[in-house]
Formats: C-alpha cells, sequence, structure tokens
C-alpha cells in the first residue's frame, strides 16, 4: 500500500513537472513570436534569397544617396537593420509591429534610414532606394508601412513593406551591380505586388515582447 502511494506521488510530480515545463515553452515561444519594436535583425527577400543590405558607398546618379542593395553574403553586419517607430508616433520597445503599422527601418551601422523618393533606380529604371538622413532621422520618406495577414508581423512570415508617400513596394528583380559592388543586387521600388517583394526577418538580436499585446492607439 505504501509503495502504491509513494508511485502516485512521484507519477503526479512528474505530470506536473512536465506541465511545467510546456507551460513556460509556451511562454517563451509567445514572447518571441514577433518582431517588436526596436529590434535589430535582418530581412531576407524571399524570392531572390538576399539581405537587404547598406554600406557607406553612394549612388554614382539619381539623388547620390548611400545604396541600399541585396547579397546573399549571411554573415555581413552591413546587412543589420533596426526597426523603429515613425519619429511622430515612437513605438514602446518591445511592443509587437502590427499589421499595417507604419514604422522606419533604420541601418544599423551607418544610422541611415530605408528612404524612397522620385528618383529612377540605376539598373531597372525603377524607383531609387536609399538610406538617408544622420543617427536616424531623415524626413516623412523614411516611413514604410507593414503589409502583413494577420494582427502582428510574425517572425516567422514573409511580408511586404509599402511605401506611404510614393505607393511602392519594396523589391527586388534580379539585376546585379559591377564594381565597386559587384554581384550585389539592386533593390528598388515597384508599385506592383508581387512575389519580388516579399520579406522576412532571419537573424538579429529581438526584444522580447509583452505577453500583454498592446493596442494599435497604445503604440
Amino acid at each position: 500500500m505504501h509503495l502504491i502511494k509513494e508511485l502516485r506521488i512521484h507519477v503526479f510530480t512528474t505530470l506536473f513537472v512536465l506541465i511545467c515545463i510546456v507551460l513556460q515553452c509556451d511562454c517563451r515561444e509567445t514572447e518571441f513570436n514577433y518582431v517588436t519594436c526596436g529590434s535589430l535583425l535582418k530581412l531576407l527577400n524571399t524570392r531572390h534569397n538576399v539581405r537587404l543590405h547598406s554600406h557607406d558607398v553612394k549612388y554614382g546618379s539619381g539623388s547620390g544617396q548611400q545604396s541600399v542593395t541585396g547579397v546573399e553574403t549571411v554573415e555581413d553586419s552591413n546587412s543589420y537593420w533596426r526597426i523603429r517607430g515613425r519619429a511622430a508616433e515612437p513605438c514602446q520597445r518591445g511592443a509587437p509591429i502590427q499589421c499595417g503599422q507604419s514604422i522606419r527601418i533604420t541601418h544599423a551601422n551607418t544610422g541611415r534610414n530605408l528612404h524612397t523618393h522620385h528618383f529612377v533606380s540605376p539598373l531597372s529604371g525603377n524607383q531609387e532606394v536609399s538610406a538617408f538622413g544622420e543617427d536616424g532621422e531623415g524626413d516623412d520618406l523614411d516611413v514604410w508601412t507593414v503589409v502583413c495577414s494577420g494582427a502582428l508581423w510574425g517572425r516567422d512570415e514573409a511580408v511586404r513593406f509599402k511605401h506611404p508617400g510614393t505607393s511602392v513596394f519594396l523589391s527586388i528583380t534580379g539585376e546585379q551591380y559591377g564594381h565597386p559592388i559587384r554581384g550585389q543586387r539592386e533593390v528598388h521600388g515597384m508599385h506592383t505586388a508581387n512575389h519580388n517583394n516579399y520579406w522576412r526577418a532571419m537573424e538579429g538580436v529581438f526584444i522580447k515582447t509583452s505577453l500583454d499585446l498592446p493596442r494599435h492607439d497604445e503604440l
């Protein structure tokens, strides 16, 4: 009888521990399921398998601003970008980014914002995309809207970035540069939503999400 009682206690304790482990795993997964404000990450174009990239190399035509390209190299530190709110509407650090939310995408190493404007891109003849501003501050053409299917930007979800100022999508169609950035792909803006303008969050440092997911008016 005593042995049966001990066995029951052991089984109960084991089940309790397993339940706690499962609950903790679910909690951790929820905390990091979404792209959050303040996260530092790389963005992969899912069609062409290149990461969004920038560097202190200026366009030789168009705006003459800092160029933005796509690179195949995974390890390059110039492919890190920080997710931020608009200047007029800063988002709370760790707040999950909502579908339809306006954000800024700031290049980590140079402090310039992903930007587009009515200049022609040098290779494809689409709309030029550049990195603009100083120390994370530029102008209203640094704003992009996250276009995704649910309520929040999921870590594993391919999303689009639409530019409200000019109505283009952040895109790559495969054109490659020569010297001095040989092999890098042109990044540009396109008015058509298609398979060339899907991006997925990849490597990075993701700020922990609050389990109390905020309403849009709290961001």
